[in-house]
């Protein structure tokens, strides 16, 4: 039991201040014992397949609950429990007189170790296997499976990581925020607490020292995890917390500094779906509309009148707003049969976003095709741009296929540092620009934005990611046109006001982050936000450049 305050760190998610007490979760059940079968194959493997379609079952019928970005990953789970090679794999195993449990965890340890061999966003999968195989497992033996603990009380969850299948369903009323010792800003943790609003820190080194009952300070927005806080600290985060709370219910409208200078605030969405929270959120219109979940679930590429409802169904929600469309960004850790190549050592530096779609033109032009057709059926403002831009040359090809069909206003990602650097020539062909902080982070320190080992890394406070962001800025103003920003970087309300001061017009982001970032930016006037855009400049590093600014949010 610790008596005294400590703090730990790790990767915050949101912006949320809570205080409460721990509660950890059971750790994993035991690894099945290798003895041998005390009942026949058949048997044996009645159990199993029974155990893996009850499983794949109760996944999906959690999907259905949860909706919006945890069906899609619980929806994934069931397919790994429905794999018919997984399945051939147990009954080898069965059949040599291995028992059901035994064979089930063997089975998934095999390819959880093909998956962490294939390195990136693979390895990090890797671990939902292990998750699949205890609730599979927890079936045959007749237990329960280890999972969120019950309490009529609220607390603060700790554990190693948490199963997708776990978070998808918390209750919020009883969580009050999640701690894990594993993973980084990318896991289906930190992907699913962004997307509900639960304040949360992951990767915390030493979280697990915690115990029940254990009061401990959750501050999100500083990545701090303060263990026996004093009452005094107690007290005036719970006042920080209120006012924080307070700020929020009363911001709405437009995106406004204390000087009056506007700056667009906009939502990143999915689908029609998503569009709906980000027009009760007040959003301005839609900084990223990622077209992906068209094609990620298909063999081939979808129709244009196929794409061309989709894409009507979210127009036809912002009615004279701002929609900016990315064409489809497939590669890396969003392979597709028909798109991208086959055993690419580092996809992540391969074929991937508009040099896949280049090299299968067709696709891009249909697509281009239907977003025109729906744009011209709406009263929205269509923008359409591409990912993973480098060059001039690729930025030229691309808006000259949008003129092709139509399409009048044509931007670019800047998500490597050469689009960065060479933004002023880049901003002499496209008509605006969209940061995408989370790949631009990536490149710049040469790190992998999928693997928590590295997550330390893959911080947009980083004083080279906010010196390649000033390069876009001035490009941005010296050519009159808009830049915005549409990484997770935006929702960072702190962040969010360097950016500004760096020459940022618009920010877009997850619809819950709008309210916390417009009640901000509203404290600051552009000279301020320029100031400590300075600030953050002159740093050595991340943590000095987040210092450098923090004070001022605290006065």
């Amino acid at each position: 039991m610790i008596n005294t305050e400590k703090t730990l760190t790790g990767v915050g998610v949101g912006r949320g201040l809570v205080v409460g007490s721990v509660r950890r979760m059971p750790d994993p059940l035991p690894e099945p014992a290798r003895t041998p079968s005390a009942m026949t194959p058949a048997d044996e493997l009645a159990r199993a397949t029974t155990a893996l379609s009850a499983t794949a079952k109760d996944l999906r019928a959690r999907g259905e609950v949860a909706g919006g970005v945890a069906k899609e990953v619980l929806d994934a789970l069931a397919l790994m429990a429905d794999d018919t090679m997984l399945l051939k794999n147990v009954t080898t195993r069965i059949e040599a007189g291995t028992t059901a449990e035994r064979s089930v965890f063997e089975a998934f340890a095999e390819f959880a170790a093909i998956m962490e061999s294939a390195g990136g966003y693979m390895a990090e999968r890797a671990g939902d296997l292990g998750d699949v195989a205890n609730r599979v497992i927890a079936r045959i033996l007749g237990v329960s499976a280890p999972g969120v603990p019950q309490s009529t009380t609220p607390f603060v969850l700790v554990a190693r990581d948490l199963a997708p299948a776990d978070t998808a369903l918390l209750d919020f009323d009883i969580v009050q925020a999640l701690v894990t010792t594993d993973g980084g800003p990318t896991s289906h943790t930190a992907i699913l607490a962004r997307e509900k609003g639960l304040p949360a820190i992951v990767g915390v080194h030493g979280a697990e020292i915690l115990v029940d009952g254990d009061t401990v300070l959750v501050d999100a927005r500083q990545g701090e995890l303060v263990v026996h806080p004093s009452a005094e600290r107690v007290e005036s985060a719970l006042a920080e917390a209120d006012a924080r709370a307070a700020a929020r219910a009363t911001t709405a409208g437009p995106g406004i500094l204390a000087d009056g200078h506007k700056i667009s605030l906009l939502a990143n969405i999915g689908s029609a779906t998503s569009a709906v929270a980000a027009v009760a959120a007040h959003a301005e219109g839609i900084g990223l509309f990622r077209t992906e979940f068209l094609f990620l679930d298909s063999e081939t590429a979808p129709s244009v009148d196929v794409q061309q409802a989709e894409y009507a169904a979210v127009f036809e929600q912002f009615g004279g707003q701002k929609v900016v469309v990315r064409v489809l960004d497939a590669g890396a850790d969003k392979p597709l049969p028909f798109l991208t190549d086959e055993g690419e050592e580092n996809p992540a530096l391969g074929r991937r976003g508009i040099r896949a779609l280049f090299a299968h033109e067709e696709i891009l032009r249909n697509q281009l095709t239907a977003i025109s057709r729906a744009a011209a059926a709406s009263s929205a403002e269509v923008w359409v741009m591409a990912p993973m831009i480098a060059t001039v040359d690729e930025t030229e090809m691309f808006v000259g296929m949008c003129r092709e069909v139509g399409i009048s206003t044509a931007g670019v990602m800047i998500e490597v540092p050469s689009s960065a650097l060479l933004a002023d020539r880049i901003l002499e062909v496209a008509d605006f620009v969209s940061i995408g902080t989370n790949d631009l982070t990536q490149y710049t320190v040469a790190a992998d934005r999928l693997l928590g080992s590295v997550s330390e890394l893959q911080d947009p406070w980083n004083p080279a990611v906010l010196r390649l962001i000033r390069e876009v800025g001035q490009a941005g103003e010296q050519s009159g046109k808009p830049v915005g920003v549409c990484g997770e970087a935006a929702a960072d309300p702190m962040l969010a006001v360097v950016l500004i001061g760096l020459g940022v017009t618009s920010l877009s982001m997850s619809s819950i982050a709008l309210a916390d970032v417009r009640a901000e930016i509203s404290r600051f006037t552009l000279v301020e936000a320029r100031k400590l855009a300075e600030r953050a400049l002159s740093a050595r590093n991340s943590a000095e450049a987040r210092a450098a600014v923090s004070g001022a949010f605290t006065q």
